[in-house]
């Protein structure tokens, strides 16, 4: 007989046909004559209860039936006696794939700390909680494809190791077969890269924007999304040292363009998470709720993650310059007050708490910011007259800040090139992406989304480290 899911065993009408269910022991109550066992394997956050006749299958047999056991249940579907469920299995036959001892079992039925959860990560998604998380990534990520395949984009995939860095930070990992002990050297002492692998210094990619602006200068309108990789030893709950980037890149588009699409794709992508994973949310915001009632009033939340995802989806984004958004916050009341760890001031880089400022407290809304000085932003971004901005766009969202960072690129070739120098980037390591902007050059635009932020924001979580299944962090590198 064929295994049926449970989520589709809970949809199904108790016509007390026979079934065959098949997951994992969540928990176990024994009465004098039957046991109840809450059955989950994955398809949704609901259990089914399966009810054993003690006096059917035998005591023996039942004793192996503990949380974490994995079990093949055949029996009856019918309605269920209990609260909760419309259905029930009434158990035939119980066959035990895996049992696991209930004294050394991680996850036993009661609550646990994220924290705890993230020493054993092997374990962590038969909770309810990394379920929930975890069905909901996959949803967005099949949302992002489905929503660019619907308006005609390609997907390119660009590479993963790579002899360019897109950002300028320096902070990569080196990909290499050299020794590490004895490497060739130049005269000079130097490690000689001509005899590695690719002959010359490559790294993990921290972007595909690059090579995804190849490809809009001939396909008009590309996206990428895979892994990217960032060295930079932060212990932090917003950083990863691997993580997974969406990157649209649009021929013909202009910053308008770029900001539009950047709204319309978030909300696509969050309607997408209300229409689709309910159940989770409902579950993640039930979470929610019972966190807030340990915290202090003021660092309470102010609305429930189910109204925070319609907020966005019925909100206009507010849309304003860099230069006006320092000034707001040079006059807010925090800033006057010295409630800000950063300073603010034109010419600095926005900090997290003057985003969220931004967004929780002056707009109460999702920002657009746009027009960042030139000295902050990277070398690709196209200069506005003024010689002293670019045409930057970053979105900000509450309780996250910026979750997408994106700009109208540079297409005129000398000033792209002029700013390459400026930057004391090496002009033969980018002689590709120049030479796009001697043959053909086009106004074109992109952005970059943070998949994980995406799915924090989604998920109402506040560790970035538990919206991936396997985290790499500094000194982090299990499974």
């Amino acid at each position: 007989m064929s295994k049926v899911k449970i989520k589709e065993l809970l949809q199904t009408p108790a016509t007390g046909q026979e079934v065959n269910v098949k997951g994992w022991v969540r928990t176990k109550r024994e009465g004098k004559n039957v046991a109840f066992i809450a059955i989950n394997d994955g398809s949704t956050i609901h259990n089914i209860q399966a009810v054993a006749d003690v006096q059917l299958l035998g005591e023996d047999a039942l004793k192996l039936v503990t949380t974490g056991a994995c079990l093949s249940v055949t029996g009856q579907l019918v309605a269920s006696q209990g609260a909760g469920q419309s259905v029930e299995v009434m158990a035939q036959r119980i066959d035990v794939y895996g049992a696991a001892d209930p004294e050394k079992y991680p996850l036993q039925p009661k609550k646990h700390s994220l924290e705890f959860l993230r020493e054993i990560a092997h374990l962590r998604p038969r909770t309810n909680t990394f379920g929930a998380v975890f069905r909901i990534r996959h949803a967005m990520a099949f949302a992002v494809h489905q929503y660019f395949n619907d308006r005609g984009f390609f997907c390119l995939h660009t590479p993963i190791i790579t002899g360019s860095d897109a950002e300028g930070a320096g902070e990569m990992f080196r990909v290499t077969t050299l020794d590490p002990l004895r490497p060739p050297r130049n005269e000079d002492g130097t490690v000689d890269y001509r005899r590695d692998f690719f002959g010359k210094e490559t790294n993990l990619t921290v972007s595909g924007q690059l090579e995804g602006e190849l490809g809009a200068l001939a396909l008009s309108q590309v996206y990428t999304f895979g892994p990217t990789f960032r060295a930079e030893n932060s212990n932090t709950p917003r950083h990863l040292a691997e993580f997974w980037m969406i990157e649209p890149e649009m021929a013909f588009y202009d910053l308008q363009d770029n900001m539009d699409l950047a709204e319309n794709f978030l909300k696509y992508l969050v309607q997408y998470a209300l229409d689709h994973c309910l159940d989770d949310l409902t579950f993640l915001e039930n979470r929610l709720i019972e966190e807030e009632k340990t915290r202090k009033k003021e660092e309470q939340s102010p609305m429930g993650l189910l109204e925070k995802l319609r907020f966005v989806v019925e909100s206009q984004f507010e849309r304003l310059t860099y230069t006006e958004a320092v000034a707001i916050l040079i006059k807010s009341k925090a800033n006057q007050k010295g409630q800000f760890h950063f300073p603010v001031g034109w010419g600095t880089d926005l900090q997290s708490e003057h985003e969220r400022y931004l967004v929780e407290k002056h707009f109460k809304k999702p920002v657009i910011l746009t027009n960042y000085p030139k000295a902050i932003k990277a070398f690709y971004m196209k200069q506005d007259e003024d010689g002293k901005t670019v045409r930057a766009m970053d979105v900000l969202f509450p309780g996250i800040g910026e979750i997408i960072g994106g700009s109208q690129r540079e297409e005129n070739y000398d000033k792209l090139s002029a700013r390459v120098r400026e930057m004391g980037i090496h002009e033969e390591s980018l002689w590709w992406y120049l030479e796009t902007r001697k043959y053909g050059t086009a106004p074109h635009s992109g952005f970059g989304l943070g998949f994980e932020r995406l799915i924090l924001f989604v998920t109402g979580l506040s560790n970035i480290r538990d919206v991936i299944p396997f985290p790499r962090t500094p000194q982090n590198a299990e499974f």
